[in-house]
């Protein structure tokens, strides 16, 4: 837990305080909630601060982690409470139970809710389910509860007012079977309904409308209303009783009660000068409430109003007697009525609830005994401006409550030292017995001096009754009042009487005591609500079938009623082994982030913390088992580092604190050691702390060393797979090779149709250079047999073909290249000697050794002129003849001055030469034979051919749109295919040229 828990959240344990002082107590406290540590340990009490807010410290997660954990393990947490009493429950067959306690607003509930939570979700591996339903019907109870006898007050939206003793049968496997709640009522819709219901009941949606309901109405809540509105909770409520079994009929009952209920508290009493039906002169001022009333409880109205106006009651001579109400006796026979309704409905749903939750079938016998955990959920002690009878009840609950929860812890601590062999030292305590007697002492008592004014006959007044108190308990050292005490003047003479409790001083106000002590509820009223036709409401009222001449006993009062329960409660919890949540309200305002110093100073003293802290620690403030204590601090001492050598860890621990001079302080029980002071504790965790960097940084070290050791490992041998599996795939690949390549030899294709098979990654660059190879290869096989005169076409076709990269389909590459076509008497017939004599001329002219390409062309220039022309190639000099004049140049430009040329993607001849400071040379190919053969290819691959011979580089441009330039201005010359068109032909427009091509 210390882990967890550095120095910088104070003491995690209220035991570890170097002094027990109230100041020291506060400033952990008030530390440890500023850190949102809401949790802290007294010894095994549990102290819990009420957040008012949202903390991420429940759920799936944090369950796991406080799971089969001893209650140290972690830090302090309810789970760590609930698992506590449910490990002692399973494992040691112990009944246990779990005291929640704290004053209204202090987080109960929901302390409650979250151990109920917890419970549920450790059982149950297997999922059967019977264990769900009772889990289910577990947690549902809460909401149910909660709605009936929670109430919101100016101090608390989601006040108890009831207590809730809830026990939960467990098999010897730890799986709840069942379960039983014990409820002690202390005091006794409308948002969350729908229209329709609301209707149907009479009721508006108002709360404010109705006398029971209009002051929690008023009540702003700022804290929780955005997580919890009405409707919500309605919606959750009707759900709940759904998952429980409440039929939809018993369901509709329960509605029709709570609105009679409330109907009921707003009938008002008026007297009238008139007798008339409303005997003793009394009516009901707003008699549709009566309707109402009548209607919502199957019961007559005249019998209603009869019972609100009078009672009946039967004379010596067993002759009936109706006697009338005055306004006063009417109101609170009406008051009393709507409060035993409201308990005998709350009784119903749980004992509706119980019935579901009883276990079903079982036979100790043959399922073993059932194991118990009990969860308290009680009110909080209780100091208002005025304190009534229900204050005085709920804080002589907590006084029986922290007797016995001193005499619980002192009782630990005694069996404790026995178990251990420690010799067992007397404690020092504020014994509030004395306090206890004051309230239940028979006859002298205040409960039995209240319960005799209630039935003494004749006027008993309230005042009358402190009167009798004064004269019993005037020398008692706890109860004073202004009589006894009359300069005390924060009390009222004949009103007031003051408590010395162990929480501290609290002043009551008689008045009211006798008429909320007695019974008001007449017969009238329990046998009308009995001859209802509601079977619901009829069941909770048995006693209404006896007959009115019938001499009944009195009833008990309220107080004798609440005395007997306590009792019943001390008793059940002191069988069983207790385990304490104490619940303190950190401010008034429902705040969250704010603590009251002087407000939760005064819960401390209430609650009794620092009475528990040196209780605790009165012997000795903290004790382990021998193991856990060598394993947190071992590492402290030579002789237990890493593992011990002695007899055991008890002479193991010995030789530990021995060496740090600490033996003195201790004892030595048979299983755990036993430290005095706080200050021990803390010389070893400073000496723990010590050493904890320098073992971290060798166990780090060790265990980098063993992953790297482990991964060294690991490479080594995928190394080794990887370099045997690549030496399998390179044989595997070679061989695939040669069994493919072995007719690659053959002619005429030497290969070429060959499938290359996919190469292993390692393998792609030596395939890469093989495939190369073997095509350099299969090229020499073909050139080879290639005459040396067809060297020079081959070469210009491969030109073309990078030169074209595969942008120009068609480029005649599958016909002869005769180069000098304008010497052949094939392509020009007519003309070939004129062309020869000139050739010649130009040979001894320009002296150039080749003719490279020579054809007739039609061209156009910047001036739009077309004309048909002769082009000539040689290897200085590129001419532009005129056919029509015995072939003379026109224009002659050095072949080194020929940049490059564009020509299209299509069938066309069309050529665009650039030339150097020339105007770029547009031409088409044409008056070939066969009539439009494609020659532009032959022309690229020539003049690239000769440019790569040369060490220089020729532009080849491929593209439908080319770009020219004449004399620097820009243009653009594009081929339109025509059909009709009989030879080619080029249209001029502005600033383009169109090639007008004969598409066959």
């Amino acid at each position: 837990m210390e882990d967890e828990e550095g120095p910088e959240y104070g003491k995690p344990d209220f035991v570890l305080l170097d002094q027990v002082t109230m100041e020291d107590f506060m400033r952990n406290l008030q530390l440890r909630f500023e850190k949102g540590r809401i949790y802290t340990y007294i010894g095994e009490v549990l102290v819990s601060v009420n957040p008012y807010q949202e903390l991420p410290l429940y759920g799936p997660e944090a369950i796991a982690r406080y799971q089969g954990r001893e209650l140290y393990e972690r830090p302090p947490h309810l789970y760590a409470v609930a698992n506590a009493a449910y490990k002692a429950m399973k494992h040691r067959s112990r009944d246990t139970c779990i005291v929640i306690s704290g004053e209204s607003g202090a987080g109960k509930t929901e302390a409650s809710k979250h151990i109920m939570q917890y419970i549920a979700a450790v059982t149950n591996p297997s999922q059967r389910a019977e264990v769900e339903r009772v889990k289910d019907v577990l947690l549902k109870s809460t909401c149910v509860l909660e709605a009936f006898g929670n109430a919101r007050t100016n101090r608390n939206h989601n006040s108890s007012r009831f207590g809730k003793y809830m026990d939960i049968n467990f098999d010897f496997k730890g799986d709840p079977i069942g379960g039983h709640i014990h409820s002690y009522l202390l005091e006794k819709l409308l948002r969350g309904s729908e229209d329709k219901q609301l209707h149907e009941l009479h009721l508006e949606r108002n709360p404010a409308v109705y006398n029971f309901t209009h002051q929690g109405a008023g009540l702003n809540m700022t804290v929780h209303s955005a997580l919890d509105s009405d409707e919500q909770s309605h919606q959750a409520v009707t759900e709940a009783m759904r998952v429980i079994g409440f039929s939809p009929e018993e369901v509709e009952s329960v509605h029709r009660i709570l609105a009679a209920i409330l109907h009921l508290g707003n009938i008002e009493f008026v007297e009238t000068e008139e007798g008339g039906l409303q005997k003793e002169g009394l009516a009901v001022a707003e008699e549709a409430l009566v309707d109402h009333v009548a209607e919502l409880t199957a019961t007559p109205r005249d019998l209603v109003l009869r019972s609100l106006l009078a009672r009946t009651v039967a004379s010596g001579g067993r002759e009936l007697i109706e006697k009338g109400h005055t306004a006063a006796e009417a109101s609170y026979a009406r008051d009393a009525c709507a409060k035993a309704v409201y308990q005998r409905l709350f009784e119903w749903v749980v004992n509706r609830i119980n019935s579901v939750m009883e276990p079903r079938g079982r036979d100790p016998r043959r399922d073993g005994k059932d194991t118990v955990i009990g969860v308290l959920d009680i009110y909080g002690f209780e100091v208002f401006p005025v304190n009534s009878f229900e204050q005085f009840c709920i804080n002589y609950c907590n006084e029986k409550l922290q007797q016995l929860f001193i005499q619980l812890i002192l009782k630990q601590e005694q069996e404790e030292y026995e178990r251990e062999g420690i010799t067992w030292q007397s404690v020092e305590y504020f014994n509030n017995a004395t306090i206890v007697d004051l309230v239940e002492r028979p006859h002298r008592g205040i409960l039995a001096v209240l319960d005799e004014a209630c039935s003494s006959a004749g006027t008993i007044t309230d005042r009358i009754f402190l009167q009798t108190l004064d004269m019993h308990h005037r020398h008692h050292l706890h109860y004073t009042s202004r009589q006894l005490c009359p300069t005390d003047k924060t009390m009222e003479f004949g009103r007031d009487f003051r408590i010395k409790h162990y929480a501290g001083d609290v002043t009551y106000s008689v008045e009211g005591f006798i008429d909320k002590n007695r019974d008001f509820l007449f017969q009238d009223f329990k046998r009308l609500l009995y001859n209802s036709t509601d079977p619901t409401l009829r069941a909770m009222w048995p006693d209404g079938q006896q007959d009115i001449t019938e001499v009944t006993k009195r009833p008990l009062t309220a107080g004798t009623l609440f005395k007997n329960s306590m009792v019943a409660l001390v008793e059940n919890l002191a069988s069983k082994e207790p385990f304490y949540v104490r619940c303190i309200k950190p401010n008034e305002d429902k705040v969250a982030g704010k603590l009251d110093e002087n407000h939760c100073r005064h819960q401390v003293a209430y609650l009794g913390l620092l009475e528990n802290v040196r209780v605790r620690r009165a012997g000795f403030a903290s004790r382990q088992p021998y193991s856990r204590f060598l394993l947190r601090y071992k590492m402290t001492c030579e002789y237990t580092w890493p593992n011990h050598l002695l007899g055991s860890d008890k002479a193991a621990v010995s030789a530990l604190l021995e060496q740090h001079g600490l033996q003195g302080d201790v004892a030595f029980g048979h299983s755990k050691l036993f430290i005095r002071s706080p200050r021990t504790l803390v010389t070893l965790e400073q000496s723990r702390a010590r050493l904890i960097p320098i073992i971290v940084l060798l166990l780090q070290k060790a265990w980098r060393g063993t992953l790297a050791r482990w991964r060294c490992r690991r490479l080594r041998a995928i190394y080794t797979i990887m370099r045997w599996f690549r030496r399998h795939k390179v044989r595997a690949h070679l061989a695939e090779l040669q069994r493919r390549f072995q007719a690659a030899r053959q002619p005429p294709l030497y290969g070429r149709d060959l499938v290359w098979p996919l190469p292993p990654a390692v393998l792609q660059p030596f395939q890469d250079t093989c495939h190369a190879l073997f095509c350099r290869w299969r090229a020499r096989q073909l050139v080879k047999n290639i005459p040396p005169s067809d060297m020079p076409q081959i070469k210009a076709k491969v030109a073309a073909m990078g030169a074209l990269q595969g942008l120009r389909q068609d480029w005649g590459c599958r016909r002869a290249w005769a180069r000098d076509y304008l010497s052949s008497a094939t392509d020009n017939p007519t003309a070939s000697s004129l062309f020869a004599q000139r050739l010649k001329t130009l040979q001894d002219k320009d002296g150039f050794g080749a003719v490279l390409f020579s054809s007739h062309v039609r061209k156009v220039n910047r001036f739009h002129k077309i004309r048909n022309r002769a082009l000539l190639l040689t290897d200085q000099h590129l001419y532009k003849l005129d056919p029509d004049r015995q072939y003379r140049v026109m224009r002659a430009v050095p072949l080194e001055a020929v940049t490059g040329l564009s020509v299209t993607s299509g069938g066309d001849q069309l050529v665009v030469l650039h030339a150097r400071g020339q105007d770029d040379l547009v031409v088409c190919l044409h008056r070939s034979r066969p009539p439009l053969d494609n020659r532009v290819g032959e022309l690229v691959g020539v003049l690239a051919a000769h440019c790569q011979g040369e060490g220089r580089t020729l532009e080849v441009r491929v593209s439908d749109c080319i770009p020219l330039s004449h004399r620097g201005v820009r243009r653009l010359i594009s081929v339109e295919p025509r059909p009709e068109q009989p030879e080619p032909d080029f249209r001029c427009a502005r600033g383009s040229f169109t090639l007008l091509w004969p598409s066959r």
